[in-house]
């Protein structure tokens, strides 16, 4: 084989890789990140779309693991950006034969559903996710927080581990989406004299 073959191999292996990890079918509509008394909690929307594969693989038993991540970061000068909190939510969509039920569970809770459109529905909402504590945080400071959704092929069998690798139907991620923050300091009101 001569280099020349051998490079342009390479590079189109290379391409199709980083087509695949640019696949795109979860969008994020909407986020709220709201103060609570212990901290921030978040709200967000996604439009989650399986391709016939998940889907197959969905009905045939194979649980999927969805993972929402939430960064916060604080722009710096002098040094490396500082990263005062992060977070990952792992929701699990999964088919069960006997009862004829799709179940999203987070950790010990989970919830049963008749179709798979409605379990995508509630597994495209998230809701009071506790995000950040008030001690993570300075008042009165910008920074910068990211959201994005992905399925997590590290949690599939080895052998499904080893086609999502060379497969675009199994990469189903979000961008990062990323927007200014600004802890506001706390009102506080003056005694009247």
């Amino acid at each position: 084989m001569s280099l020349r073959l051998l490079g342009s191999l390479l590079l189109a292996l290379a391409l199709g890789w980083s087509a695949a990890a640019r696949a795109q079918n979860i969008d994020i509509s909407h986020i709220s990140l709201e103060a609570s008394d212990d901290g921030y909690t978040l709200d967000a929307d996604f439009l989650i779309e399986l391709n016939p594969r998940l889907e197959d693989a969905i009905n045939n038993g194979l649980p999927l693991y969805f993972q929402v991540e939430f960064e916060l970061t604080r722009k710096r000068w002098y040094w490396f950006d500082a990263h005062p909190a992060s977070r990952q939510l792992m929701l699990r969509l999964s088919y069960h034969a006997l009862t004829r039920q799709y179940r999203i569970s987070s950790g010990a809770l989970y919830q049963s559903f008749s179709t798979l459109p409605e379990a995508l529905r509630v597994l495209s909402r998230v809701r009071s996710w506790p995000v950040l504590e008030r001690a993570e945080v300075d008042a009165g400071t910008d920074y910068e927080a990211a959201l994005r959704m992905r399925l997590d092929v590290t949690q599939l069998p080895k052998p499904f581990q080893v086609s999502a690798l060379t497969s675009r139907e199994w990469n189903l991620a979000s961008d990062w989406r990323r927007w200014p923050f600004r802890i506001k300091a706390p009102v506080t009101e003056k005694a009247p004299q």
